[in-house]
């Protein structure tokens, strides 16, 4: 037996042998040369003298690195291999005949398999050929190795294929868009591309064929940071178009024609730094549309169609805090700030505070006069409806802020229902056409209202109207009487009743009654539809009004209602017929000051809300206009139209919080109006 020598292992260094593997005597072998294919199996007996190598194993010298071996040469020194094998087992090599073509045959086969697993696994093509023809040439060397060698090829093509560099997938994109990894840039497109590659951060989009973006438009593309909108035909951008773009930093929207934009365009764009909304027909923007962007750093406004009115306000105030850098940018209208620029527009130039009446609750019965009082802290109203033969009592809720029923006074052809709070006791006086007028009086104990008196139906025939009012601590209240035989009457509160007074104005069908207290001189006032008003003053010493002069303005009246404005007092006087007159006291006379249109007119109301001054002007045959004092022209001008027909008074009644106007009407449902303040800047 030959002693066992050490073997070469492809592409490493000799190995050592440990102590036990090495016998006595035999000296460490030196390095050996490198081989770039495998050996045979180590173990195996070897000749006397090792043969040369097979012509296909490059011998390398000790030391110097392997270079890449060709696929051609590990087959072939696999093929040496295996024949060395059965060579060294003491087996002859296999005869070549009729039964070795059906293994070549194989060997061919498995070329053709190894060249196409190479062609799927990207191979080069020289790399394909090499492997071919290494299988190629088994055909005149097969052993009993085609087998493993078989395994052997296929496992490593599986290898191969796992392992070999695919080529990059092309992303997604439009057929309207040009596209890389990170941007697209689309011309012509009918809506925003959905199918972008989501690692998108820069879209352009250029003469879309759409005109509006609606909500998360862009959502899709949330990583987006770079959005450029430009020359389009865009005319509406909606609330929270740009949601989900936390990371867009840039967005321009020029040359479109958007002319109004909506308060959450922009919101939640947490990382804007520039906006650009120049060359569009911006005319106006709303309050804080700027509020959600944080960090902004620059913005373009320039070559929009601003006017510069109420709703430019906020715009100013924002300019003059904001570090912001924004292009100067000018006013288009109106004609006294045209080419101003609106960084330099004086905020005192702006009077953008107004007022409205909202229908706030509908009554679902007509009325003809209505009357507010407190009573125990209460809010209620009193509101005569002859139709319905009662005087209602309503009250204010104010968890639910409507008024409510509470309760209901016998009155047959009731044309006024008057509430009097004396020394802590309500009482209601019924004045009605028809059946004699009553007093009645809420017992608290029984929670009801009982008839306390009758008013004398001789000297009050046909009521029209009632006026109560305190002078020098005793309370009154005078019956304007509107029938050719009755006289208007005057009645006094003493101790358990009201009584007789005086007798003021007979025979000539008194409309209507106005207490004025001014300059420390009760006045009385009694406008008649068949003569001119009668001024009386009180005469502390007769405890009764005397006669002091007549509004010879005015022939007749309907109504007469007075107002102070500063240290002036004036009196409104509406008629059926003719034009109602604003008249102003000048110390011994009354002047007119000016002249409404009021044909069909019965009813008027001057009123103050929170220092506005108003007054309602109603009509049989048109609808209610309201005016609005104006202080510099010391004149009314006509604020709103209210849609009240054939009113029979107005009532100011406020609320809490709630400033109210009722509008009894003959002839439809008792409306309740609300007034509101409008900031035209918001």
């Amino acid at each position: 037996m030959h002693k066992e020598t050490s073997h070469t292992r492809t592409h490493a260094q000799p190995r050592a042998d440990g102590p036990r593997d090495r016998p006595q005597g035999v000296q460490r072998p030196g390095p050996q040369p490198l081989l770039s294919v495998a050996t045979p199996r180590p173990g195996l007996p070897a000749p006397p003298s090792a043969p040369p190598p097979p012509a296909a194993v490059r011998v390398l010298p000790a030391g110097q690195p392997s270079a890449r071996p060709g696929l051609r040469a590990s087959l072939h020194l696999s093929e040496g291999s295996a024949r060395g094998n059965e060579q060294g087992r003491g087996r002859p090599p296999a005869p070549e005949g009729p039964r070795s073509r059906s293994p070549q045959r194989a060997a061919g086969a498995l070329a053709a398999a190894a060249a196409a697993c190479g062609a799927r696994a990207g191979w080069p093509r020289a790399v394909g050929r090499e492997l071919a023809g290494s299988m190629a040439g088994l055909r005149a060397r097969l052993g009993s190795g085609l087998g493993l060698l078989a395994l052997s090829t296929l496992g490593l093509c599986l290898m191969l294929q796992v392992g070999a560099k695919r080529p990059p997938k092309t992303p997604p994109c439009p057929p309207s868009c040009s596209c890389t990894r990170d941007t697209a840039f689309c011309v012509d497109s009918k809506a925003v591309p959905r199918n972008l590659p989501s690692e998108v951060i820069s879209l352009t989009l250029v003469n879309a064929a759409f005109s509006e973006i609606h909500d998360g438009a862009f959502s899709h593309l949330p990583l987006l940071q770079f959005l450029l909108l430009n020359s389009n035909k865009f005319t509406l951008i909606g609330d929270n178009a740009f949601t989900g773009l936390s990371h867009l930093q840039y967005l321009f929207i020029e040359n479109n024609d958007i002319w109004a934009l909506s308060k959450f365009t922009f919101r939640g764009l947490k990382s804007l730094t520039h906006l650009s909304l120049a060359n569009n027909n911006l005319q106006t923007l709303p309050r804080d549309i700027f509020r959600p962007l944080d960090i902004l750093s620059d913005l373009d406004l320039r070559g929009n169609s601003l006017n510069c009115d109420c709703k430019v306000k906020w715009l100013v105030e924002w300019l003059a805090h904001t570090n912001t850098t924004v292009a100067p940018i000018y006013c288009a209208s109106p004609p006294r700030f045209q080419e101003h620029k609106v960084q330099d527009l004086p905020l005192r130039e702006f009077d953008c505070i107004t007022t409205d009446f909202v229908l706030y609750q509908t009554l679902s019965f007509p009325a003809v006069s209505a009357e507010p009082f407190l009573y125990s802290s209460d809010l209620y109203l009193a509101l005569a409806q002859p139709g319905a033969s009662v005087c209602t009592i309503l009250k204010w809720d104010y968890v639910e802020r409507r008024l409510r029923d509470y309760d209901r006074i016998p009155a047959p052809s009731a044309v006024h229902c008057k509430p009097m709070v004396v020394d802590s006791q309500l009482y209601v006086v019924v004045a009605q056409l028809f059946g004699g007028s009553y007093i009645y009086h809420w017992d608290p104990n029984t929670t009801r209202f009982t008839k306390l008196q009758d008013i004398d139906p001789q000297r009050v025939r046909k009521p029209n109207d009632l006026e109560a009012f305190r002078i020098d601590g005793d309370w009154y209240f005078a019956v304007a009487d509107s029938s050719k035989a009755g006289a208007t009457s005057l009645y006094r509160w003493h101790q358990n009743g009201f009584y007789s007074q005086q007798a003021l104005h007979a025979w000539h069908r008194d409309t209507d009654l106005e207490f004025v207290d001014g300059e420390g001189k009760p006045r009385l006032i009694v406008s008649s539809s068949s003569q001119a008003p009668i001024i009386y003053q009180w005469s502390r010493t007769q405890k009764q009004f005397v006669a002091q002069g007549e509004v010879t303005q005015v022939p007749d009246a309907q109504a007469v209602k007075h107002f102070r404005a500063g240290r002036d007092s004036y009196l409104c006087l509406s008629r059926y017929i003719g034009d109602s007159k604003i008249l102003r006291w000048e110390g011994t006379r009354f002047s007119e000051v000016q002249a409404l249109p009021s044909r069909g007119s019965l009813a008027l109301q001057p009123f103050l809300v929170g220092g506005r001054r108003y007054l309602a002007l109603g009509s049989d045959f048109s609808f209610t206009q309201i005016y609005q004092w104006d202080e510099g022209r010391q004149k009314f001008v006509r604020f709103q139209e209210l849609a009240v027909q054939a009113p029979r008074a107005f009532c100011y009644v406020p609320a809490g919080d709630a400033q109210l106007l009722l509008a009894p009407s003959f002839k439809g449902q008792t409306l309740v109006y609300r007034h509101v303040v409008v900031d035209l800047s918001a």
